[in-house]
């Protein structure tokens, strides 16, 4: 059964349950971490809410990768052009993909395009500078995949057309010629090639900020940083991007010979009929309004909701810890506001007046000895401090540590981590065991720490206990 289809108070009581195994309690939880499941992070009935009537410190942080996923989902949903062009980019990669003879087409066709484009000097030519790359389907959990699902189709679209009306023309069934055709009809059409460079500005400008939010080590003050960049990238694409763009997309068509509307013209909209019309509206009002300027404003104003409730500040003022550029953002006063509002029932009143001192002790001596300079993480601090032995010393600092080190920024490690089952349990290995299916996923998971591992030791390691089985 899938998360989504539990309730979360029978889901809460089968944690309470596993924990209890491990002696560990409820009312020790000081974080908790979910994606945008409705019966996870639900205000009222969700699982994050039914922990803290329990525990009301521990604070549930949405993962910031999901975040902005359901940004980026949330304006494809509500714009229905944004939702359309997704649908049918879909359809057509799905439709070009879908067999050895189409993928070996477009090949062919990308090869002769880039050594004519090399000939004519379009194209730059040296080493890695003539990839014939592929066409890429965007994945579930690798939410940066976006960026290239675009990429690709910008890139092989002469291609991508060539081998389209090849199946027209010598497509083995009617259902393949229609579906081609269809596709070959959609990629002409000026909407679709506006609204395919919208999306590559728009996603080109929130990929990096993706790619930071889906780190193992996530760097919280450097990813607001990237996402105040992102959002005054896509304001200024707003203001000055639309004629840029349009060029571009009327060039592309110019390019392989495509008719298109004239701008000033009227728009048309539905099947064109005088009563579905509303107002004069010409073609150049539609693009820039209903879809340009639409879907920025919208992609703004998700940005706006999703970055700005209270467990920003929280992991803010958090960042303070971080030894990371020999201690940068440590801050006395932001550390003592950081226990002071957030976690009041784990510092009593006398234990705030010894914090300050602690920190000031702290401030001259952890960050200058030199044991602590090359960190870059928390983790990496907390296990330093007790290395050294100067978590007794700065106990209370410790404990702080501690406590923020239980905040779940992101799941995105996690979420792979479950999307990896999928390749380890496969049809054929359906009958897999746990511990089996437990052993190999912790291998893939942590395949950083396994690198190492010569393979022919384990083997003759297996070889010389079978041997030593063979002579009992």
């Amino acid at each position: 059964m899938h998360v989504s289809d539990i309730t979360s108070s029978t889901l809460k009581k089968e944690i309470c349950d596993v924990l209890a195994r491990y002696n560990l309690y409820i009312f020790n939880m000081q974080g908790q971490g979910y994606d945008g499941a409705s019966n996870m992070c639900g205000a009222w009935n969700g699982l994050q809410a039914l922990f803290l009537r329990d525990c009301p410190y521990a604070y549930y942080v949405h993962c910031f990768a999901h975040r902005l996923q359901l940004a980026l989902i949330a304006a494809a949903g509500n714009q229905i052009f944004i939702w359309l062009f997704f649908s049918k980019l879909t359809t057509i990669i799905n439709h070009i993909c879908a067999s050895p003879k189409r993928h070996t087409k477009l090949h062919y066709a990308q090869t002769i395009k880039i050594a004519h484009m090399g000939a004519t000097g379009e194209h730059k030519t040296g080493k890695e500078t003539n990839q014939i790359g592929n066409l890429h389907r965007s994945g579930t959990t690798r939410w940066s995949s976006h960026f290239d699902y675009i990429c690709s189709l910008i890139d092989m679209y002469g291609a991508t057309i060539i081998v389209l009306e090849s199946m027209v023309q010598e497509g083995s069934s009617n259902s393949i010629r229609g579906e081609a055709g269809g596709c070959l009809i959609v990629m002409q059409y000026f909407e679709f090639i506006f609204i395919l460079y919208l999306m590559y500005k728009i996603i080109g400008i929130t990929n990096l900020l993706c790619q930071a939010l889906q780190q193992k080590s996530l760097d919280i003050l450097n990813a607001m940083d990237l996402v105040s960049t992102t959002k005054a990238l896509l304001q200024t694409l707003k203001d000055v991007g639309f004629d840029i763009l349009l060029a571009n997309v009327q060039f592309l068509y110019t390019k392989y010979e495509i008719n298109i509307s004239h701008m000033n013209a009227s728009y048309k909209k539905a099947t064109g009929h005088s009563c579905q019309q509303q107002g004069s509206v010409t073609v150049y009002q539609h693009y820039y309004y209903d879809i340009f300027n639409s879907t920025i404003d919208f992609q703004l104003e998700e940005l706006n909701s999703r970055f700005n409730d209270g467990t920003v500040e929280l992991l803010v003022l958090s960042s303070a810890l971080e030894p990371k550029d020999n201690f940068k953002s440590f801050k006395v006063d932001a550390i003592y506001k950081l226990v002071e509002k957030f976690y009041p029932e784990d510092f009593n009143e006398q234990e705030m007046y010894y914090l300050r001192s602690q920190l000031e002790h702290y401030q001259m001596d952890v960050i200058h000895h030199e044991s602590f300079q090359n960190m870059s993480i928390i983790s990496e601090l907390c296990r330093g401090l007790a290395k050294t032995n100067k978590s007794q010393h700065y106990h209370l600092i410790d404990r702080l540590i501690h406590l923020v080190l239980t905040l779940l920024v992101s799941t995105a490690t996690t979420e792979r981590a479950f999307s990896a089952m999928k390749h380890v349990k496969t049809v054929l290995r359906n009958k897999m065991e746990e511990e089996f299916l437990a052993d190999s996923m912790m291998i893939y998971i942590e395949r950083e720490f396994v690198e190492d591992i010569d393979s022919d030791s384990i083997i003759d390691e297996f070889y010389s206990t079978k041997h030593q089985k063979v002579q009992l």
